[in-house]
Formats: structure tokens, sequence, C-alpha cells
């Protein structure tokens, strides 16, 4: 009979432990992938959100020995101020260790933790080559999840632009799009969000998750905070992250549409394209096109050595894919969003 896999939680703050959780972790995503594809979180950032997570969210990692080595791990997160049904589970295990159960019995142990905490809706990521079909079938994250009654609820491009577009690209998108929306201001800032529109990000940011396509993902509303606001900003100084944003501002000054880029200090020349959201009301005026220009030369104007930005979108968000089209993110892998209840 071969060994029980021995799972174990680890102490953030145990430098030793949370190295090894982290190498496995990182092996794992890396493995068989176009560099430019590993999003993977960087040791230094995932340590600082786990030792100080915040009000929003609990989370918890896990790594599971065999005979004493670690083959695998587990991550485990659940919001505490909105979707208190759900929990974001995620599973690695190293190349060499995978299909002999290891997954399986690591994803187990998620959800059983997940049902203590009283999460009955499990949420899991997986990716796959672009070359795959379109819903994954065969491939060995999607089809591990499906095995364990996960269906498939939204499926994600992730696109990298590389090299950056040239400003004058930028500069002539971004006049393209103005006439369009000529009533509306554009404002940009690097780092905190400026006290005057911190209640209208705080408002326009906790609704990506359900103004943004989700597909059949079963997502509520975030709570909507300014102090939250301030606390995340938190987090990012310790993760050594830098914010890039631009947003629209409405009548009244309010806002009525943001974009954000994050770039690291882990990861020189690398940046993040995250959140994009119009108002519902303040649509078809090419806002998504003027923001994101925006914010792409405030990046090229802050950032000395970019060399990529890497961005996901939703297939069915068609809007939002010609926007990146013309900016110039070419497709590179798929991402799917799984869920299953209890």
């Amino acid at each position: 009979m071969s060994p029980a896999l021995v799972i174990e939680a680890v102490d953030p703050f145990d430098d030793a432990a949370f190295d090894t959780w982290h190498e496995v972790y990182l092996a794992s995503q890396r493995h068989g992938r176009d560099e430019a594809a590993v999003t993977a979180w960087t040791r230094e950032e995932m340590r600082a959100q786990l030792q100080r997570p915040g009000r929003r969210s609990w989370a918890g990692v896990f790594l599971g020995r065999l005979d004493g080595e670690p083959v695998a791990t587990g991550h485990l997160l659940t919001p505490l101020l909105d979707n208190l049904d759900q929990a974001q589970v995620s599973v690695d295990v190293l190349p060499a260790h995978r299909r002999r159960g290891h997954g399986s019995r690591m994803l187990a142990h998620l959800t059983d933790l997940a049902t203590e905490r009283g999460r009955r809706l499990w949420i899991a990521e997986a990716s796959w080559p672009m070359t795959a079909p379109l819903d994954g079938a065969g491939e060995a994250g999607p089809e591990l999840l499906r095995r364990h009654g996960f269906t498939l609820g939204l499926v994600e491009v992730l696109r990298v632009l590389q090299p950056p577009p040239d400003p004058e690209h930028l500069r002539a998108l971004a006049a393209r799009a103005a006439p369009h929306h000529a009533a509306y201001e554009l404002r940009c800032f690097v780092g905190r969000v400026p006290d005057e529109l911190l209640a209208g990000w705080a408002t326009i940011t906790a609704s990506l998750s359900t103004e943004a396509p989700m597909g059949a993902l079963s997502l509520e509303a975030e709570v909507a905070d300014p102090a939250l606001v301030r606390e995340e900003e938190e987090l990012l100084a310790r993760q050594d992250r830098t914010r890039h944003a631009a947003v629209a501002l409405g009548p009244g000054s309010r806002v009525v549409g943001y974009t954000e880029i994050v770039t690291t200090g882990h990861e020189p020349g690398r940046a993040y394209q995250w959140g994009t959201v119009v108002d519902p009301a303040h649509r078809g005026h090419r806002l998504g096109l003027g923001l994101k220009a925006a914010a792409h030369l405030l990046l090229h104007e802050h950032v000395d050595d970019l060399r990529m930005v890497r961005t996901w979108n939703a297939e069915t968000n068609a809007h939002m894919v010609a926007v990146n089209d013309a900016l110039g993110y070419r497709p590179l892998e798929r991402y799917g969003g799984f869920e299953r209840r209890a």
C-alpha cells in the first residue's frame, strides 16, 4: 500500500515552512507553461497577505508531504464581509507526483475545512493551453475538478501585451475615443486613491464581481467601504505593489468607471491589468478604451523597465476583448472558473 499524504497547516511566520510551501507551489505553477503565462504570487507578496489578511477575508495554506517529502500545496480563502457561503480553493502538485491521488486528497482536505467554516459553495480555478478544447476537456486541472463534482462556470483568456505599445499608439487610441465621452473627465493617479475619489472608488471597484461577466459563477456583490480601500492599500505597500489607475468622472464628479494596472517590486518589468468597470448607465461612450489608454500611458510614464502587461477577460466580454485587441494584447492561455455546491 502506498503511503498516505500527510497534510499540515503552514504558519506564514515560519520562514522555513513557508519557503518550502512556496517552492512546491511555484514549481507546479511553472510546469509546462510559457513563462509569460506564469502569474503565480511571489513568495513575499503571498507571505504579506497571509500574515495580515485584513477584514475582508481569511486565508490559510497547507503543505502535503509524502514520507516527509513536500509534494503538494493547498490554499483556502473565505470572504468575511460578503459572499459568506463561498470558499475559494486551490491545489498544486509537483509534476513528478501527479496522477497519484495527491491533488484529490488535498482538495478533499480544503473542502472539508471549508465546510467546517460554514461554506457550501466552493470556487476553484484551472488553466489550460489555447490549443486545448475550449472547455479544457482532457487537461489535468479541469479534469481533477470535474472528477470531484465541480462544473465550469466561466472561461477567461489570459492575454499578454509584450512589448508594451508605443505611447503614440496609445495617444491615438485615446484621441479616437475622446469625442465620445466629452462630457466626462478622465483622471489618473499613482498609489493611494485621492481622498476626494475614495468613496466613489470603493463603490465602483466593489461592483466588479457583479458587473464584469462572471458566466454561471454564483458571486454576490462585494461590500463597498472606503476604510477597506485604505486597508487594502496598506497591504499593497507591504507587498511592494504600486497601483496605476484611471477613473472616469460623470455628473457631479461621481466616479462612473475605473481601470487599474499594478506593478510589483518583486517582478521588475512586469505589470498586471486588474479590474476595469464602467457603470452600466454610462456605457456606450468608449470610456473603457479611454480609461485603458490613459492607464497604459500612465504606466509608460512611471515605469522605466516595463516589458509586459498581463490581463484576463471573459471570452464573452466582446467589448473589452476588442479594447485589448486595439491595445495590442494577444491571447496566451485559458482559465476556467469552476464551482461546486456541497
